[in-house]
């Protein structure tokens, strides 16, 4: 039982704590980290640029 566990794929974590210890990791885990942080990055630049419309839209209403 125990070497079937050996062939199971191996989990990579869902996020990233920034600050943590990057010395266990492999070269494949870490491009695997800076693929996620990169869309997250995307995802709140976006989300910035979508109230910024919100936010000058509302200011030209009230000015």
């Amino acid at each position: 039982m125990s070497f079937a566990d050996d062939d199971r794929p191996i989990k990579r974590p869902v996020s990233h704590e920034i600050g943590s210890d990057l010395s266990s990791l492999s070269v494949e885990d870490l491009e695997h980290r800076i693929a996620l942080l990169q869309s997250e990055v995307a995802r709140l630049q976006a989300d910035k640029k979508r109230k910024a419309a919100g936010r000058r839209a509302a200011d030209s209403f009230f000015r």
